[in-house]
């Protein structure tokens, strides 16, 4: 399992770091798109009085990797907790059978449609995740959308991460700053129409990419902390084997010379 990991993680490091080139000029783009403009808006970065939460938690298929699961259910439950004080309703969209089976057992009603977009990470499945959470906002039914996951920091460390969706907090621009002229065709607003989606729908599939290679992580980590473990475990057991063995080996020798005495 650890090797099978290991070739796993290696393959979504490779997705992510080329993913990253591409999110850093889109994001370019858009803030050039913004600096043309003082002061834009748009449907998804209004800020309404949060009365629906719509919660998008990642997590594994299958276990076996350490705390990886478990911490994401801590803190879930401890949200679901927080907003059931508060009077807030929420929509849950589990992404991974663990923490699904985990909703499920505490009586939780959840949207199952995304649960196993994590086995084969694509963008396709990513992008029809990221338009309904979006059609959920832009028609009022939640009015905070949060992601819940592990960030990949490192090897040995795994980052439980809370992330606000929508609204979307546009980057603020001074346009005093910007030495740039662009010049928009054919306007600001229909470029930020057909740039803000697709920022939407890669910030998912990153998620998605990340928490995946999070999970692999994690997975080594646990295979060779058991790995050691048993190791330790055999070295123990087998030295244990051989006093006893020779305690009895004594003891017959022992025997044997008492016999012969008499």
């Amino acid at each position: 399992m650890k090797m099978v990991s290991s070739a796993k993680l290696h393959h979504t490091q490779t997705i992510v770091e080329r993913m990253l080139d591409y999110e850093s000029k889109l994001s370019a783009i858009l803030e050039g798109t913004l600096s043309a403009e003082s002061e834009m808006n748009t449907l998804y970065s209004a800020v309404r009085e949060v009365k629906q939460v719509a919660i998008v938690a990642f997590s594994s298929n299958t276990g076996l990797c350490g705390a990886f699961n478990a911490n994401i259910w801590k803190e879930l439950a401890a949200r679901l907790h927080q907003y059931e004080s508060q009077g807030i309703s929420v929509r849950l969209y589990p992404v991974g059978k663990k923490i699904a089976d985990e909703l499920h057992k505490a009586g939780y009603q959840t949207d199952d449609r995304f649960l196993m977009i994590g086995d084969k990470p694509a963008y396709e499945n990513a992008a029809q995740l990221a338009t309904t959470l979006m059609e959920l906002y832009a028609s009022g039914q939640a009015d905070r959308v949060e992601l819940l996951y592990h960030h990949f920091k490192n090897m040995a460390q795994q980052v439980l991460t809370e992330k606000v969706f929508l609204p979307v907090t546009l980057p603020e621009v001074n346009p005093a700053e910007v030495s740039t002229n662009y010049i928009l065709e054919p306007s600001s607003e229909h470029l930020l129409a057909l740039l803000l989606p697709k920022v939407l729908h890669l910030g998912i599939y990153t998620t998605l990419l990340d928490t995946v290679t999070a999970e692999h992580a994690a997975r080594m980590l646990a295979m060779q902390t058991a790995n050691d473990n048993a190791n330790d475990l055999i070295q123990e057991l087998t030295l244990q084997y051989n006093k006893t063995r020779q305690q009895a080996i004594t003891n017959e020798l022992l025997d044997i010379m008492g016999g012969a005495g008499q």
